[in-house]
């Protein structure tokens, strides 16, 4: 009696699981459902006994067992299940070959979608948690949840259940009712995943204080983020613009930002042009269908070619010079006067970024920052050999390898010195950021050995002072604002120096600048001269199209 008497309870959470169940909430059993799942200022009562239950409970590492199981045990009697990803199937190119099996599958199908009953047909908009698997071990490599309402109690079951997934690389969130609160719980619970977690994907989720820039703080290690449809305006990218580097912070491990279909127009171009005056991180940025004119343009073409200091940038590149210096000079006794010449900065590059690391402290008496960079700075290179040892079997996502390894040996404070992993490493691209992820990837050696770029050599005109210019961003589109031919001719001169800038360095380890800019779709005509001569100029940079000839080269030769 007492087998038969448990056995409801252990089917009855997954019983009430299809859509049909809302339908009938006048029976008891659903009634005390409703009570217990709707009203979360109810929960405190019965939560004195239930958080006890979800503690005591082992993840496993499978996702659908302890997902089930976490929510059963916090009161849901009704759940989204856990579904493998649905990949679209080739179906056209096997029915030239074979054309009975189309047929038999075409029946099939049209069979399970002539059904009328409410569970089919209603299938696709159930809420589900959708994973894509791992092929070799299956183990869950991203998560996609989209369209229904993410709350603060099911963030409470993902911080239980999602540490246990050794290989998680991406959290995508679709539409799913963010709220300035919950992304802070959600910001709270990255930490606690494994340290493959490199993209988070946020669209479609628009908040009142814009706080998106909480994903890109100085522990972060995001290293891909989209946020398109979020509604963004002027003053989000102003956060977000500061979170890209400030005087005395700098963001240090995000490699592509997605901020199209939003609504930022040039004083927000404005403030992500002032982010990219000193980050040297970014490779891969999109503003595509947004409202930059030509004002806004200016400012994002200015900082790519060289720019103008201002007044404070100057007096804190004197400040980390003599603070460089007399570092230097404490170090060894015997080092000359002008210790912080260019050729002793070429010889002790790290030094720079323990330098700026010490500012930090300076100015903002945080300690996080400069503990990972002061441990670097100690031992140099033969850290970065260690860990490039030590964290082997972590496959990382989109086109970050080396990041993702080091940063389990810095504790998720990717530093410049972690970043020179990558030199040597072809990596993987991912889906998202496929035009140039892969070289940008080739990039991060040579853009992480640069010191801060307060540091980097400056050029001295007209009593102003003037340096190089971003040409660390290889990414730039641009699609669909507002831009007129003037904006147009600031882009040009920008491709223009940058290509005799890349002609001149054509012995360094990796590309130089912007390889993709995309201007299509704004305020000017297509055949217009400026247009044609940046497509002319930056069509022998794209990787895609190198790749293309070099396809087409061997076969128009056989031919």
């Amino acid at each position: 009696m007492s087998g038969e008497a448990s056995a409801p309870p252990a089917t009855s959470p997954r019983a009430p699981r299809p859509g049909i169940q809302k339908s009938s909430g006048a029976v008891t059993k659903k009634g005390d459902r409703g009570a217990k799942e709707k009203p979360a200022t109810v929960l405190p009562p019965v939560g004195e006994e239930e958080p006890k239950n979800p503690e005591e409970y082992q993840c496993t590492g499978i996702l659908e067992v302890d997902f089930a199981e976490l929510c059963t045990r916090w009161g849901y009697t009704d759940f989204p299940k856990v579904v493998t990803r649905p990949r679209p199937q080739p179906t056209f190119a096997p029915s030239a070959s074979t054309s009975e099996k189309p047929t038999v599958d075409d029946q099939r199908l049209s069979g399970s979608c002539s059904l009328n009953s409410l569970e089919s047909k209603y299938v696709f908009f159930r809420p589900t948690i959708q994973v894509e698997l791992e092929p070799e071990d299956k183990s869950v490599k991203e998560i996609y949840i989209r369209g229904w309402k993410v709350e603060e109690r099911i963030l409470g079951i993902f911080s239980k259940c999602l540490p246990s997934l050794s290989q998680l690389q991406a959290i995508n969130l679709w539409k799913v009712g963010l709220t300035d609160k919950t992304l802070t719980t959600f910001i709270a619970l990255l930490p606690l995943c494994s340290s493959t977690l490199r993209k988070v994907s946020l669209e479609g989720n628009p908040l009142p204080e814009q706080s998106y820039h909480k994903l890109m703080a100085a522990d972060s290690t995001i290293a891909h983020l989209s946020l398109r449809n979020n509604n963004i305006d002027d003053h989000g990218a102003q956060l977000l613009g500061q979170a890209l580097s400030t005087l005395h912070s700098c963001n240090r491990t995000l490699v592509s930002l997605n901020l199209g279909f939003n609504h930022i127009g040039d004083e927000g171009a404005g403030y992500i042009a002032d982010g990219l005056r000193l980050n040297r991180s970014l490779l891969w940025l999109s503003l595509a269908h947004n409202r930059i004119q030509d004002k806004g343009a200016l400012k994002l073409a200015e900082v790519l070619r060289p720019f103008e200091l201002t007044h404070i940038e100057v007096v804190e590149r004197r400040r980390l010079l003599l603070e460089k210096g007399s570092q230097e000079r404490s170090r060894s006794p015997s080092t000359s006067r002008h210790g912080d010449s260019k050729t002793e900065r070429d010889k002790n590059q790290l030094m720079g970024v323990s330098s700026f690391a010490l500012v930090e402290k300076d100015k903002t008496q945080t300690v996080k920052t400069p503990k990972g960079l002061g441990k670097k700075k100690e031992k140099s290179g033969e850290v970065v050999k260690k860990e490039e040892k030590s964290g082997p079997g972590q496959s990382p996502t989109q086109g970050t390898p080396k990041k993702e390894d080091s940063a389990k040996a810095g504790k998720g404070k990717v530093t410049i010195p972690e970043q020179k992993l990558s030199k040597g490493k072809g990596a993987k691209t991912g889906s998202k950021e496929k035009r140039s992820i892969l070289m940008e990837s080739e990039l991060v050696g040579e853009a992480t050995e640069m010191v801060n770029p307060l540091l980097e050599p400056v050029e001295h005109r007209d009593g102003k002072v003037f340096m190089p210019g971003n040409k660390v961003l290889l990414h730039l589109n641009l699609l669909r604002n507002r831009i007129t031919e003037v904006g147009l001719e600031a882009f040009l001169t920008v491709v223009q120096y940058q290509a005799q800038f890349a002609k001149s360095k054509s012995a360094s380890k990796g590309p130089v600048g912007l390889l993709w800019l995309s201007l299509a779709k704004n305020c000017f005509s297509p055949q217009c001269p400026a247009y044609a001569m940046i497509q002319e100029l930056m069509l022998p940079r794209d990787p895609i199209s190198k790749c293309r000839h070099k396809e087409e080269e061997p076969v128009a030769s056989s031919t």
